[in-house]
């Protein structure tokens, strides 16, 4: 990856594609959740667009670069052992538990609802460290 050139996708690019090709919005939808115009958003979209044709076409790496982003974690807890453990929000959920191997899993107290405490850009899954 070191010797590939590279093509920088921005924050606010990753932040479209995510919201329009992964979650599915529509593009008025996604602009509202990014706090741009329709306008802009569709200018955003096409430029991350183009820059990932042309790292997949011409066997470029796509860095991504713009700011400090945290993955928000999932807590889970085995109704069993009692063990408590995190994965980053946008993984596939634990399917059992890592410590006694239960399928009695929930989520951790405090942890229902996860999605609507959305903060920053996007729907909460991850954002931006000021």
């Amino acid at each position: 990856m070191t010797e590939l050139e590279a093509v920088c996708l921005g924050m606010d690019e990753f932040e479209a594609i995510r919201l329009a090709d992964l979650e599915g919005l529509y593009q008025e939808d996604a602009a509202k959740k990014m706090s741009v115009s329709r306008q802009t958003f569709g200018n955003i979209i096409e430029s991350a667009h183009k820059k990932i044709a042309e790292a997949i076409v011409n066997g470029k790496a796509l860095k991504i670069e713009g700011g400090v982003v945290e993955m928000i974690q999932r807590r889970f807890t085995c109704s069993d052992c009692k063990h408590e453990w995190s994965i980053p929000c946008g993984t596939a959920r634990s399917e059992e538990c890592p410590k006694c191997q239960s399928k009695n899993l929930h989520p951790a107290e405090g942890e229902r609802g996860w999605a609507r405490r959305s903060q920053g850009l996007g729907s909460g899954r991850c954002r931006r460290r000021s």
